[in-house]
């Protein structure tokens, strides 16, 4: 097997290739990204895509990734519903507290305190729950993706149903929890890494990893702070 490699591409998108060389794309939106490198705005393989929730900056890219790698989207319920009056057919619809199994992985939906819709002529759609989820990957390991969310108690379930080690987290603030937020769901969920996002994108998300590490690291976690296009592994 593989090590585990994970790639920021600004935001909340990151391209993730398992131990058993499964590729996985979470919130795809390249196009409209600013943090995005403009050279990696296209995305040509994948084994399964997750989407956590229905904001253009989550979504924006789905159906393009989609349709140029024939991954299977996995989302909430109404949202892929959504995605699939786009003209999608590979998709999995789900609900939270359910576990599905596409492309060999144990993939588990998470509840996230956020919102969920976009808005289509001027009106706005709500496309169900906002989520996270849970991974299992082949060497039986898991990560958990929160998608945008507030800090809350039951994270810690999320810790003793899956226990997950590495956490993707929002730091930004404003419309997620900031670093402090973040520092305290690291906590409840017992991982020994966060890798945050969802912050400088805009003016408001004012959080930065370097606070964060602060909070963190003297409880013993590490935090794995990557440039938009940076890989890691």
């Amino acid at each position: 097997m593989s090590r585990l490699s994970i790639t920021w591409l600004g935001h909340s998108t990151f391209i993730i290739d398992t131990p058993g060389g499964k590729r996985i794309v979470t919130d795809p939106w390249l196009e409209q990204n600013p943090m995005c490198p403009p050279d990696r705005r296209r995305i040509d393989r994948a084994d399964v895509i997750l989407v956590s929730h229905g904001h253009f900056d989550h979504t924006g890219d789905v159906v393009p990734v989609s349709r140029a790698t024939n991954a299977p989207v996995v989302a909430v319920f109404e949202l892929a519903q959504w995605l699939e009056r786009k003209g999608l057919q590979n998709v999995v619809g789900m609900g939270v507290g359910g576990t599905v199994t596409v492309a060999g992985l144990e993939i588990s939906m998470t509840p996230a305190v956020h919102t969920s819709s976009v808005v289509e002529n001027d009106t706005t759609v709500y496309l169900g729950v906002p989520t996270g989820f849970v991974v299992k990957m082949e060497n039986e390991r898991a990560f958990y993706f929160a998608g945008d969310t507030a800090l809350f108690g039951d994270m810690e379930l999320i810790r003793e149903m899956h226990g997950p080690e590495i956490a993707f987290l929002p730091i930004g603030g404003h419309y997620t929890m900031g670093p402090e937020g973040a520092a305290r769901a690291a906590a409840l969920l017992g991982v020994r890494q966060v890798v945050p996002m969802h912050y400088g994108t805009f003016p408001v998300l004012t959080g930065t990893p370097e606070r964060l590490r602060t909070l963190v690291e003297p409880h013993g976690v590490d935090v794995l702070t990557l440039q938009p296009g940076e890989t890691a592994s």
